[in-house]
């Protein structure tokens, strides 16, 4: 290679070294618009890992305090026995328990109860607390999954742009030189490339597992929507029976009783 075409390969926007094709190398050569594209998009793929463990472990606790809560509350004999022992709720079925508990004391130490007129305003108010309380616990448990869907739809178009400008400029750089060789074009649309295969990197495992979430989230939220309305059917049962003298006086005889039938 003649000392002129030397040169002309060196002024090549977006160019490497042929010995120098290696991820790095390529990143290293970028542009600063190049550069700031692929480094956003690798934070963003950082994080989107670090949700998808977190959201992974925390969806596996929270259907397994669902499981050990569930089996508590139809083996207690007493509801307000299995209140008491709720300090604060660890989780969501937990606080969706202790919210109509909690209203279904108030409303018997009124004395709402003695009037038959007033039991049927006392359960839709208890039912209307237990969807908010749901509402409020299932916001919580579906943090993060706004970005992880942004991050699917998004991400390919960041990287997109990346390879559209690298393109841009190595095809600037192509005609300044007035050299089309392939050991002179490959370099710069390969640095291109990897802005767009970054973006995949981002957006697909977002994609995958805010499907998978959005799938386990929606079942959750159905326990809770099943529990809620077993919950106000065991309480319905009790006015029924007429077990409703009391909110845990320490014995039986003024306790909530639980009843399944």
């Amino acid at each position: 290679m003649d000392p002129q075409s030397a040169i002309q390969s060196v002024q090549l926007a977006g160019s490497v070294a042929s010995n120098d094709m290696s991820i790095s190398g390529l990143f290293m050569h970028a542009d600063i618009i190049g550069k700031t594209v692929i480094t956003g998009l690798l934070m963003i793929s950082i994080l989107t890992w670090a949700i998808i463990f977190d959201k992974m472990f925390k969806l596996a606790r929270l259907k397994g305090r669902a499981s050990y809560f569930e089996e508590k509350f139809w083996s207690a004999g007493s509801l307000d026995a299995l209140y008491e022992k709720i300090k604060r709720p660890a989780d969501p079925m937990q606080a969706v328990f202790s919210a109509g508990m909690k209203e279904w004391r108030g409303a018997h130490e009124k004395g709402l109860f003695a009037n038959p007129g007033s039991r049927g305003t006392v359960q839709a108010r208890i039912d209307r607390i237990l969807q908010v309380t749901i509402g409020r616990e299932m916001s919580a448990v579906e943090t993060w999954m706004t970005f992880l869907a942004s991050v699917g739809s998004v991400a390919p178009f960041i990287g997109l742009f990346g390879t559209v400008w690298g393109i841009m400029h190595s095809f600037i750089g192509i005609a300044q030189a007035q050299n089309t060789s392939l050991a002179v074009v490959a370099p710069g649309i390969a640095e291109a490339l990897l802005a767009t295969a970054v973006g995949l990197v981002a957006a697909i495992p977002a994609t995958v597992a805010f499907n998978k979430f959005s799938t386990e989230i929606g079942r959750y939220g159905s326990r809770l929507d099943n529990f809620a309305n077993d919950f106000v059917a065991t309480l319905s049962r009790n006015l029924e029976t007429g077990e409703t003298r009391g909110a845990g006086s320490g014995s039986g005889e003024g306790e909530l009783q639980w009843r399944r039938k």
